[in-house]
């Protein structure tokens, strides 16, 4: 018998994209021997919708509902959610669920699961409604329960009980938002800090997580407080004079961010007693409220917050720290995770996007300072109530005075969140680690369902299988996933490494070793490593923790403290020590190698070549194709050979540019402003910037060209460079004319994904799939909206053209190219191609070529799942394939240098 768990993710509040990419952690990481996954998304509306599992490997909500059609064709190219389509009715709702799935009512619910995994954040997910309504049906579910969730929501209520119960705390105070809105006196309560809680100062939200609507406030200056309450409270003000200034692209830029629910104030916003729900249409309020000769104009989200809470600011360490409990309910927090970010706040961005701080575990303290830490969060553990497991957030002072904030009830569930990362120091897996969440959940429902017997019953199934060992294991050919490097793509690689080793651990047939490598261009240095530093947040971390390896004396207490659960649950084989191995001993270890590894090396042929002369098959093009398309100049004069359409563009080199800038400048003025400048032998999105003058063109050379790895701070402003933003040093960079729609009538960016076969007579045969029409939040698409989950849009098939049968005649002309392109190129077992395509009102269609990749990024989020679902592959079903086709294409010897 398989229990039946319902993963609920996704919901309404503004932490929607984070919970979403949690349950699809969760839906992979699940142990399918023990447990049937049913997905369960939660929209907008509070909607319970059985989820068809193509929609699962979507990189955002937003990439699937609402879906393609229901959209406006005519409001522009912004990114919405389903309540941008305004105030639906209960048909309306039915209409846009029923092609994602099935909708369910809570008493369908109860029949289609035996327990509830909650993947669910914020309101509406972790303030105890959920877990209500869950009691009411007697449905367990994961967590804490009711009371403790409502608690651990709400951080005015956790401050009062936590000083009754004894913890130190800052001075703090709160602003309702009434109040606010009657006078906005910001002077009055700027006042009211300098005396209650002192400069610098924290004003944030009670009851959002992801350090969503958080400011710190340094000095006593009445304009930054009032843009403070106002962030807090999701109000936005707009001054006339502020906005006529801004162009036609800088206000649709701006309503974008005021839009997002991260880190705007989301929609709808009320505007007096209207509600906008469509950003087109906020545009259009905004330029008709300030052409009627108003000052100011005050958004307010529908969505808001009802008071704001300000703080004074600790000066400490920042950390944060996952509390589970051991077999007899006693709480155990695990290793402490130091924050290191800089002067900026910990907010959505940098908690989410690899590489934007540093996550250290445990904390670099003295042994009796991280035990301090350990038994505070114990403490308000039980102090609060809280179940099962808890995240709780905090500060230590150089005196070593802990103060904690922001206890909460879920944690975020991504592949490297502080809920894995920590719980692999002491031996968990993801997926043992998940089973130990529902085990122990069903333990605690067991006791507080006292008129349910069911708990019990699934918390017996559990325990039967794990002591009957059922999770049998069929001889499986061992890969080595190789992620890592040193490009500055190197942490999405290692978000692609971690993807694929998950994937092909839950499998039969396969058994993955994390590969990490290092080096430079003249060496690679490759490590097996342990599940604990594969899970470390990015690159930089997993190479230090090989550089620096060992087991710290706190953490092997709680190795010994848990001895009993990770005996049950755990490995103590996932801790094995790294070590160095050269390319020849994998031949040894593996039967076959995944290459994850993005940019430089990886995509430039040099691996290719080591595995081609020991002779393991690797996924991806030879050699010698690799070698082109690391160059984006090289392949797309090559593309340009045989007839197809690229950018105009040229090479800046960095001795022409230092001997005679006058001369190059000249060159690029030939083009015509504005420009695309790119690294032109790096990944697909590092550093390429939109240049729209020459002091934007000097400033990029001056950036790309420099001598060290800081940034000249002016050419980084001018550039409008984000803090800790990739940006390589490179000899070179390559310059493109802007590509633009030329007079067609629909003009969009495509990315297109293909894999290929052997037929019977050994050829290969392109399985194009369809391309995705991706949705930039600025003036060049992001790395992070490439590859991340919750970051930009991917429309999965792209909207050529509002008629279907229309649409599909575009596509084929679309998809014939990029196979030409391919073939050109000679790319073998899949790629990935980044074009636009016009639409002439004739019908003609132009297909011009950005970059090919010949090792696509394989994270979660990445738009190529959602195209290879469209064929019917689940993203395992896909990597199957690639490496099936590896195998059979190194038989046939192509495979070589």
């Amino acid at each position: 018998m398989k229990i039946t768990v319902g993963i609920l993710f996704g919901g309404r509040s503004k932490e929607r994209e984070i919970s979403f990419a949690g349950g699809r952690t969760v839906y992979d990481n699940l142990d399918k021997s023990l447990f049937e996954p049913i997905p369960i998304f939660v929209d907008s509306f509070n909607n319970f919708i059985e989820l068809d599992w193509e929609f699962i490997y979507k990189g955002s909500i937003r990439d699937f509902y609402p879906t393609a059609e229901h959209i406006p064709f005519d409001k522009g190219n912004f990114q919405i959610y389903a309540e941008s389509l305004g105030d639906l009715n209960k048909e309306a709702q039915e209409n846009l669920t029923k092609p994602i799935g099935k909708k369910l009512s809570s008493d369908e619910l109860k029949e289609k699961i035996d327990i509830a995994f909650l993947c669910l954040h914020g309101p509406f997910g972790e303030d105890g409604r959920i877990q209500g309504l869950l009691e009411y049906h007697e449905i367990p579910y994961t967590g804490s329960g009711i009371l403790s969730s409502a608690i651990g929501i709400d951080k005015l209520i956790q401050k009062n009980l936590m000083i009754k119960y004894g913890f130190d705390s800052p001075s703090f105070f709160s602003i309702s938002r009434e109040s606010w809105l009657r006078e906005r006196d910001a002077k009055h309560w700027m006042e009211k800090a300098a005396q209650t809680t002192g400069f610098p100062c924290v004003v944030k939200s009670p009851t959002q997580g992801s350090s969503i609507g958080v400011s710190v406030i340094h000095q006593a200056m009445p304009d930054e407080f009032e843009t403070a309450i106002d962030k807090s409270l999701f109000i936005r003000k707009i001054k006339a004079q502020d906005w006529n200034k801004l162009s036609s692209e800088e206000k649709t830029e701006y309503i974008r961010e005021v839009c997002d629910i991260r880190e705007g104030i989301g929609i709808p916003i009320r505007i007096d007693e209207e509600e906008i729900y469509h950003p087109f249409d906020l545009q259009v309020k905004i330029e008709s409220h300030f052409q009627n000769g108003n000052e100011y104009l005050l958004l307010e989200s529908a969505d808001a917050e009802a008071e704001v809470m300000v703080e004074g600011f600790i000066e400490g360490k920042e950390f944060s720290s996952i509390v589970i409990e051991d077999e007899q309910g006693n709480p155990v927090c695990l290793p402490p995770t130091e924050i290191r970010k800089g002067k900026e706040i910990f907010d959505y961005r940098s908690k989410y996007l690899p590489g934007l701080s540093r996550k250290i575990t445990p904390i670099q303290l003295p042994d009796e300072h991280i035990q301090k830490i350990r038994k505070a969060c114990e403490k308000l553990y039980t102090s609060l109530g809280f179940g099962v497991y808890a995240r709780i957030d905090g500060f230590i002072t150089d005196d070593g005075k802990v103060f904690l904030n922001d206890p909460n009830t879920t944690s975020g569930m991504m592949p490297s969140s502080f809920f894995f990362h920590q719980a692999a120091e002491i031996g968990f897996n993801p997926s043992q680690f998940i089973t130990y969440i529902i085990a122990t959940s069903l333990r605690k429902r067991q006791h507080e369902f006292k008129f349910s017997g069911k708990a019990g019953k699934l918390l017996n199934v559990i325990n039967d299988s794990l002591d009957k060992g059922i999770k049998g294991r069929n001889e499986r050919k061992k890969i080595a996933v190789i992620f890592g490097g040193y490009s500055s793509e190197r942490h999405i690689s290692v978000e692609s490494g971690r993807n694929i080793y998950e994937k092909l651990s839950s499998s039969n047939e396969f058994e993955p070793y994390p590969v990490f490598l290092s080096g430079n261009d003249e060496a690679h240095e490759l490590f097996t490593i342990p599940i604990n530093l594969m899970l470390k947040d990015n690159a930089d971390d997993i190479l230090e923790k090989i550089n620096h390896f060992s087991v710290h004396p706190v953490i092997a207490e709680i190795i010994a403290q848990c001895k009993n659960l990770t005996k049950r649950y755990g490995d103590v084989l996932n801790l094995k020590a790294p070590e160095k191995i050269e390319y020849h001993q994998l031949a040894k270890l593996v039967d076959e190698v995944f290459i994850a590894l993005h940019g430089r090396p990886g995509e430039d042929g040099a691996i290719q070549k080591e595995l081609s002369k020991i002779g393991l098959p690797f996924n991806g093009s030879n050699a010698e194709t690799s070698s082109i398309t690391i160059d984006k100049y090289s392949t797309n004069e090559l593309l340009k050979q045989h007839g197809m359409l690229i950018a105009e563009h040229l090479i800046v080199d960095q001795e022409d540019w230092e001997s005679n800038q006058e001369k190059v400048i000249q060159r690029i003025q030939s083009i015509g402003y504005p420009l695309i400048a790119k690294p032109v032998d790096d990944g697909c999105s590092s550093a390429v910037k939109k240049i729209h003058n020459i002091e934007d063109l000097k400033a990029f050379a001056k950036l790309i060209f420099r001598s060290s790895e800081d940034f000249d701070t002016e050419a980084a402003a001018q550039l409008k460079v984000k803090p800790k933003e990739e940006f390589p040093v490179k000899k070179r960079f390559l310059i493109e004319s802007l590509i633009s729609a030329n007079g067609a009538e629909r003009f969009l960016e495509i990315t297109g994904g293909m894999l290929t076969h052997l037929n019977h007579d050994g050829e290969i045969i392109y399985e194009v799939f369809e391309a995705s029409e991706a949705l930039s939040g600025g003036e060049v698409l992001s790395l992070e909206e490439k590859f991340l989950a919750g970051q930009g849009q991917n429309i999965t098939p792209a909207r050529y053209a509002k008629d279907s049968n229309e649409r599909q005649r575009i596509s084929n002309i679309v998809k014939a190219e990029l196979e030409k392109a391919a073939r050109a190129l000679n790319v073998q077992g899949y790629c990935r191609i980044d074009a636009f395509v016009r639409v002439f009102q004739d019908g003609k269609v132009e297909v011009i070529f950005i970059e090919v990749n010949s090792l696509p990024g394989m994270t979660p989020a990445t738009c190529i799942f959602h195209q290879t679902a469209i064929n019917g592959y689940k993203p395992y079903d896909f990597i199957e394939k690639i490496m099936t086709f590896a195998e059979e294409n190194a038989h046939r010897g192509q495979q070589t240098v």
